[in-house]
């Protein structure tokens, strides 16, 4: 990630790992095709893979991976809208027929269409042990960057469910891009009630400056953290 040892100050991990009630998940965001090498390319994308993959090794409560799931027609899409790539508009819930709350949107290339390589994990990701892969963004009229719920927040994933189920208390971020899905799932995960860490070496963003990205998330009390002391944390809670 650009610049994360100067903006993203990591914090001390031993208290979280010596916590009796410590329950770490890991999630995994979009590490898939458009946003490694295709359409929606991060940069250095593909340099993080292998740091994932260690960290998938380790004995977390959950392992969960997250996709960009989309229609071919989805609203983010410029093609959909007619706009111009990167451009905004406002976009609204369908079932706000009097565009009263309308959000923000970026007009993104075509990417992660449900079932085409694009959407499908980059092939060097240990994909094979997940616990449960989330889909975003399956609606064709409904943005999702957060892996909790849409950007409005009437429709939840399975996310909450299965933290819950599982009793974890902390929560760890990885993967793509750091600006949008992470920090939006972070984000959500904080104001669930969850010890929420970002994995700095381990999250690309697409933009250069990520200041004001971890600035947001540092007013959430999201914590930033390394692979390495993540490494330390997770082992040496009891394995399940």
């Amino acid at each position: 990630m650009n610049g994360t040892e100067e903006t993203a100050p990591t914090q001390p991990q031993h208290a979280a790992a010596e916590n009796p009630n410590f329950v770490p998940a890991l999630v995994v965001i979009d590490m898939q095709n458009d946003f490694v090498s295709g359409s929606l390319a991060v940069p250095g994308g593909e340099t993080i893979i292998d740091s994932i993959n260690c960290l998938i090794d380790l004995p977390f409560r959950l392992r969960i991976a997250t996709r960009d799931f989309h229609p071919d027609n989805h609203v983010s899409f410029a093609d959909t809208q007619k706009n111009a790539l990167f451009s905004k508009v406002m976009i609204y819930h369908p079932d706000d027929k009097e565009q009263l709350f309308g959000i923000e949107q970026v007009m993104w290339p075509v990417h992660c269409v449900g079932y085409t390589d694009g959407s499908d994990f980059v092939p060097k990701l240990n994909s094979k042990v997940f616990d449960a892969v989330i889909h975003k963004g399956t609606h064709p009229d409904i943005e999702s960057y957060s892996a909790f719920r849409d950007i409005w927040g009437k429709s939840e994933t399975d996310l909450p469910r299965l933290l819950k189920e599982k009793e974890v208390t902390d929560v760890f971020f990885v993967g793509l891009a750091g600006d949008y899905c992470v920090k939006y799932t972070a984000i959500d995960a904080a104001e669930y009630g969850y010890n929420t860490w970002v994995v700095t070496d381990a999250i690309k963003s697409i933009a250069e400056d990520e200041t004001v990205h971890f600035d947001q998330m540092q007013k959430k009390g999201i914590k930033f953290t390394t692979a390495v002391d993540v490494k330390t944390m997770v082992q040496r809670r009891p394995v399940y």
